[in-house]
């Protein structure tokens, strides 16, 4: 994906990190290159846990105590490589953030972007996943010690947000390739991709996550979930726990076919075209409702529709609905081309730029 650079973009000046974070972002542990180790907050968690461990068993805290430095060491690896925020001199030309982000935009060719994307960007996902184990790994010693629930519900919540990270190169790599968007919001969510490469961290992300998390916590106490196929009443005790951001979403939003085919995809755990079969199968046979322990037999075929909250539940099932997408998009299929998550991003990003523009016309 690296390309030579005009004289133009030669001449780029070093981008001003700090304007994008909040301070409370930028006082983090981060590796000297940048790479984010902790959050404050995540650092802080540890600490505690540290601080029950060392009554509870005093054995562990030396394997806790490894396994952070052995992220250290990974951090300080994957920061090694050229920073994605700086002007370099490379084998194949000058880059540049403003090359970077052009290339993003530009590529539109099919198949898997491994080999296109900066090596920094492939071995901190590596990184990131070895974090999110950890604190996977944390939450659950954390419980079986019998530390306080508090602690082990925000070790459990700080795994889903990585996990959401994770998610988000998916994301923001399907949105900066939908042409149909606003050039502006595809160079933002190129500029937000390349500080998630950069530090493994993302405010939006991070803000979103509990949203998400609790769509997909409410999602399984819903039952039964196969009647109608609608999802109207699921989708209205869902929305009535959540915030305010969420319940626009599904006021501005739901009316678009896309959106509301991708939000079945989410509350059922099947796919489109598994959907409409159900449904086609169960208007012929004059069934008004069936638990989700039954789908599998009406389809003939096993289907995971009731997963768990563990985060590798909801990490496996969005990789199938994101490749189910991208393959209809490709070959001009009906169904969601996207995922629920990728319109809700899309969604957050209108409204911010909504609330950038009136707060700029309220300021003039």
């Amino acid at each position: 994906m690296i390309r030579e650079t005009s004289e133009k973009d030669k001449q780029f000046t070093p981008v001003d990190i700090d304007q994008f974070y909040t301070a409370e972002t930028t006082n983090t542990n981060k590796n000297e290159n940048g790479i984010i180790i902790l959050t404050p907050k995540q650092k802080n968690l540890v600490e505690e846990l540290l601080v029950h461990m060392r009554s509870a068993d005093a054995e562990r805290v030396k394997i806790i105590t490894e396994r952070m430095r052995d992220l250290e060491h990974l951090a300080a690896s994957v920061a090694r490589f050229p920073s994605l925020l700086e002007r370099h001199e490379l084998a194949g030309g000058i880059r540049t953030p403003q090359s970077l982000i052009d290339s993003l935009i530009d590529h539109q060719d099919e198949g898997d972007t491994t080999l296109q994307l900066p090596s920094k960007a492939i071995l901190g996902k590596g990184f990131l996943v070895a974090k999110i184990h950890t604190f996977s790994s944390l939450s659950k010693q954390s419980k079986r010690i019998n530390a306080p629930e508090k602690l082990t519900q925000e070790l459990q919540m700080e795994t889903v947000t990585m996990m959401f990270s994770l998610l988000a190169e998916d994301v923001y790599l399907n949105l900066i390739r939908d042409i149909s968007q606003p050039t502006e919001f595809r160079r933002q969510w190129a500029l937000s991709l390349l500080l998630l490469w950069e530090y493994r961290n993302d405010q939006t992300i991070a803000n979103i996550a509990p949203v998400l998390q609790s769509v997909w916590t409410a999602r399984r106490k819903l039952a039964p979930a196969f009647g109608t196929m609608m999802g109207t009443s699921e989708l209205l005790l869902i929305s009535i726990q959540l915030d305010e951001q969420w319940i626009q979403f599904i006021k501005q939003k739901l009316g678009e076919s896309g959106v509301s085919q991708a939000m079945e995809e989410f509350l059922f755990g099947i796919s489109y075209e598994q959907i409409l079969e159900l449904r086609s199968i169960l208007k012929t046979k004059g069934i008004p409702a069936i638990g989700r322990d039954e789908v599998s037999n009406f389809l003939g075929e096993h289907v995971k529709t009731d997963a768990g909250l563990d985060y590798r539940d909801f990490y496996a099932l969005y990789t199938v609905r994101r490749d189910n997408a991208r393959a209809r998009e490709r070959i001009k299929l009906p169904g969601p081309h996207k995922t629920l998550e990728d319109y809700f991003i899309q969604f957050v990003t209108e409204q911010n730029k909504e609330k950038q523009d009136n707060d700029t016309f309220a300021k003039s």
